[in-house]
């Protein structure tokens, strides 16, 4: 990450996930990284996006570490919920577990970015990315069906541009960003592969996308692209 200070700080919340492990392992064995924080539900402290206590006592202990924090990665996501994969139709939906993809894929994500974005640099280039996924864009969808899936990533691209929109004010250098991984070989996309044009390795997928998000300002915060550095649709 040539873009940032050196040395650099980093936080990865879900980092017990395929993609957060690897974004982890990746910014270690950068040189120019000074530190990496990896949070999860059983870390300490634990991030726990179902509790706003733990995502604001975390905020507190990083804050108590450094006082700014350059790369925060939000790599926390649900696509199985209790066993039910995504609808196929309108008549599949069940509320109790559309509730609960909306409060991991978007309010758990609106709430790290309350708590954390403050944590990042006010006058010098700093990231705050979460991981989305192409079926959340609204302009792309030509399938149908996921409907909750599909639903909650796009209310989670409004709240990256929304909160992009309020951080130009106070963090003018801070780059707010949507990502869509690819199809990558973690226990989250595992039963949906078979039909996926490319399955990437979770270190091929976190590594393209850390070298988009070094290459990437302040004119392009608030939007959504892809592994490849290509910008998608919301």
């Amino acid at each position: 990450m040539e873009s940032l200070q050196t040395p650099y700080r980093a936080v990865i919340v879900g980092a017990t996930g395929g993609l957060g492990a690897a974004f982890v392992q990746q910014l270690e064995q950068d040189p120019d990284c000074g530190q990496v924080v990896g949070l999860h539900r059983h870390s300490k402290p634990r991030v726990d996006l179902l509790d706003e206590v733990s995502i604001e006592h975390a905020a507190s202990w990083l804050r108590e570490q450094a006082p700014e924090w350059d790369l925060i990665l939000d790599a926390t996501g649900i696509l199985t919920i209790d066993g039910h994969g995504p609808e196929k139709r309108l008549r599949d939906l069940d509320p109790a577990i559309m509730a609960h993809a909306f409060a991991i894929n978007a309010i758990g994500p609106a709430l790290l970015f309350k708590h954390l974005a403050p944590l990042l640099p006010r006058t010098r280039k700093g990231v705050l990315a979460t991981l989305s996924a192409r079926v959340g864009s609204i302009e792309d969808n030509h399938l149908g069906g996921w409907i909750s899936y599909r639903a909650s990533k796009a209310a989670l691209n409004q709240i990256v541009r929304t909160t992009a929109l309020e951080l130009r004010f106070s963090h003018r250098q801070a780059v707010v960003l949507a990502l869509q991984p690819g199809t990558c070989a973690t226990r989250l996309s595992e039963p949906y592969r078979a039909r996926a044009p490319e399955v990437l390795e979770p270190e091929t997928a976190t590594g393209a996308l850390l070298k988009v998000l070094d290459r990437l300002d302040a004119t392009d915060s608030g939007t959504f692209y892809d592994f490849e550095g290509q910008r998608l649709p919301f």
